[in-house]
């Protein structure tokens, strides 16, 4: 089994890759918000359990998120491996994960870093605005207005979301950056961390991910 872990702070373009990385291999992304919602669709003990710390404002127990994921793992499409998405978070999760592998005689392969500088990150999260009549989406620098501050669509005013405001994103980073720079530090210490500029452009940053994995026999070419 192949397991690829790809990490990279809000903004960085993270999921869009592990999309393209997915498809590029003929393996199932696997995000563990993806993994909440379906288990406690579904009704599983594990997913129950989760469920049961959401609806109480909790962070779900790492015992129960690797449940989960070994769960995912365990899925006929996933039998040649997967890419997960964001996870592990922290140290502790990246350690579970670790001897949770081990116990099934396999390892985490790669983890693959999309590295943005902190400032770029604040601007691509800043940047967002919403159509305040229809909530059509536009962009600083990606996707503006053709007028600032007016919906090219039906002209009403572009407002911006509580969670995009600068002082709100900024707070949020500070916490999550901390934990991801814990997870980075642990895989580097493995000898199995790979970092790429994701300041370049999306199909760039997807070259560069898969020439990082070119060494790894597993993963070197599509399946």
């Amino acid at each position: 089994m192949r397991v690829l872990v790809l990490l990279g702070a809000p903004g960085a373009g993270k999921g869009t890759q592990a999309h393209v990385l997915a498809r590029h291999f003929g393996l199932p992304r696997v995000a563990t918000g993806d993994l909440f919602r379906a288990a406690a669709r579904d009704g599983t003990p594990l997913g129950l359990a989760a469920r049961g710390y959401m609806e109480r404002g909790e962070l779900v127990p790492d015992e129960i998120t690797v449940g989960m994921l070994l769960e995912r793992l365990d899925a006929p499409d996933a039998e040649r491996g997967a890419i997960l998405d964001g996870f592990p978070r922290t140290r502790a999760q990246a350690e579970a994960l670790d001897r949770a592998l081990a116990d099934r005689g396999t390892a985490v392969d790669a983890a693959l870093l999309v590295d943005v500088p902190t400032g770029e990150l604040l601007r691509r999260l800043t940047g967002r605005w919403l159509c305040s009549s229809a909530g059509h989406t536009y962009h600083d620098t990606a996707y503006p207005p053709r007028v600032a501050g007016i919906c090219d669509i039906d002209g009403s005013a572009l407002i911006q979301r509580d969670d995009d405001r600068p002082e709100i994103v900024r707070a949020r980073l500070e916490q999550q950056l901390g934990a991801l720079a814990d997870v980075v530090d642990h895989y580097r210490t493995a000898g199995i961390l790979q970092a790429v500029d994701g300041r370049r452009p999306i199909a760039a940053v997807t070259n560069d991910l898969l020439d990082a994995l070119e060494p790894i026999p597993y993963w070197r070419t599509s399946p």
